[in-house]
C-alpha cells in the first residue's frame, strides 16, 4: 500500500487556525464505519451516539510549554528548542533550530541564563539531547519562559494556552494536544457520565512524531516514532468490566487508540496495568483489538493518523467523509471540527 493512497486536496483556507470560543460549538461528521452512511451534526449530538454501558476513553496528557527560545553562549546567536521527551534527571530529546549550530559541547541560555542547556549528543532529524541547568524547580521555570508548541500549520497567536488543553489535561509531559478530546466541556463530560457512560483516563505523551511527515512511499517502510504511555490499574478494570457487559469502547483521539491497542496486542485482547513506550502504527490490514468506536479530528493528507482512521473503517469510506467535509466547509486539523466512526448496529442498544 502506498503512501499516495492517502492523499487529498485540502484548501489551505479549511485549516483551522484559532479555536472557537466555545468548545462544543464544533461540527461533527458521524461515519457508519460497516455501510460508509454519513450524516452532518454539531458536536454535542455525540452525547446521542454515546449508549449506556459505553466507555468513553480520554488521554489525559497535558501540553508542556515546550518552546524555548535562547541564544548560544560564546556568539549569542539565536536557538530555538522543542522538547520533545524526557530521558534521565534534567535530560532531554529535543528538536533544535538552526540545528548545525549546537553540536556536542555547545551550551544555549534561555530568560538572561536562568535555564541553561548543554548539548551532550546528537540523533537524527536535527535532534538533540541536551541537559539543563537550573536552580528551582524545572517545571515552574518552564512555565515562566517556555510557550506552548503549537503545530507548524497553526500561523496564528493562540491568546490563551489553555484552549491547546483538554479540560482534563493533568499527566505534563506533551509536545502536542490530544485535539479530539479539545472539544469537551466539563458540563458535556457531566451529562455523558448522567447517561450512564463510563469515562476512563489514560495517558499517552504525545512526542516527536507529531512534527515528522511520513518520508517512504511505501506504507510498510514507515517506521513510527515511540511515545511513553500509561494505563492504572483502576482505568484497566473499568474498561474490561465495559467489555465484558457488552458495551463499546469509545477510543476518543488516535493517541487514546494507540495506547489501548498496544497494551491489548500484549494481553489477549484485555486491558492491565501497564506502562512503558509504544511505536504501534495502525494501517489497513490492521485488526483492532480492543476499540470498538473512534471519536477523532481531520487530519492532514499522507500522514499515519489518516491512515490509522482508514484502518478503522475503509480507506474508501474515509476518504469519501473527508471529501464530504470539505464540501461542506468543515474546520481541519487540530482546531478543527471532529468526526465519529462506529457501527450503530454495535453496542448494548442495538
Amino acid at each position: 500500500m502506498q503512501v499516495e493512497d492517502f492523499d487529498f486536496h485540502l484548501p489551505e483556507e479549511l485549516i483551522a487556525q484559532t479555536p472557537l470560543l466555545d468548545r462544543t460549538a464544533s461540527k461533527l461528521l458521524v461515519l457508519n464505519k460497516r455501510t460508509g452512511e454519513t450524516s452532518h451534526e454539531k458536536f454535542p449530538q455525540i452525547l446521542e451516539e454515546l449508549q449506556a454501558g459505553d466507555c468513553l476513553v480520554l488521554n489525559d496528557t497535558r501540553v508542556l510549554p515546550a518552546r524555548l527560545i535562547g541564544q548560544k553562549r560564546d556568539t549569542g546567536a539565536k536557538i530555538e528548542f522543542l522538547l520533545l521527551k524526557q530521558g534521565e534527571t534534567d535530560e532531554w530529546e529535543v528538536l533544535v533550530k538552526p540545528a548545525k549550530r549546537v553540536k556536542i559541547g555547545t551550551v544555549v541560555e534561555f530568560g538572561d541564563g536562568l535555564l541553561k542547556a548543554e548539548c551532550i549528543g546528537e540523533s537524527d532529524q536535527g535532534g538533540r539531547k541536551v541537559r539543563f541547568h537550573y536552580e528551582g524547580i524545572f517545571y515552574e521555570i518552564l512555565d515562566q519562559l517556555g510557550s506552548m508548541p503549537l503545530p507548524p500549520y497553526i500561523k496564528e497567536q493562540l491568546e490563551d494556552q489553555e484552549r491547546y488543553q483538554t479540560v482534563y489535561a493533568k499527566e505534563k509531559g506533551s509536545a502536542a494536544a490530544p485535539t479530539a478530546g479539545l472539544h469537551f466541556t466539563q458540563e458535556l463530560l457531566s451529562q455523558i457520565r448522567d447517561k450512564g457512560v463510563e469515562i476512563a483516563y489514560i495517558t499517552l505523551h504525545v512526542g516527536l512524531g507529531t512534527f515528522r511527515p511520513v518520508s517512504v512511499e511505501d506504507v510498510d517502510s514507515h517506521e513510527m516514532h515511540s511515545e511513553y504511555y500509561q494505563v492504572s490499574k483502576e482505568e484497566a478494570a473499568k474498561m474490561n468490566k465495559v467489555k465484558e457487559n457488552g458495551g463499546r469502547i469509545v477510543a476518543v483521539g488516535t493517541t487514546s487508540t494507540r495506547t489501548l491497542e498496544t497494551v491489548a496486542n500484549a494481553n489477549n485482547g484485555k486491558m492491565i496495568e501497564n506502562s512503558g513506550w509504544t511505536s504501534i502504527f495502525i494501517f489497513p490490514g490492521y485488526t483492532f483489538q480492543f476499540v470498538d468506536a473512534l471519536l477523532t479530528n481531520f487530519h492532514l493528507p499522507k500522514s499515519t493518523l489518516v491512515m490509522l482512521v482508514s484502518a478503522f473503517s475503509k480507506r474508501e469510506f474515509i476518504l469519501q467523509a473527508y471529501q464530504e467535509a470539505i464540501d461542506n466547509r468543515y474546520r481541519f486539523f487540530s482546531f478543527g471540527d471532529a468526526m465519529f466512526i462506529h457501527d450503530p448496529q454495535e453496542g448494548t442498544n442495538s
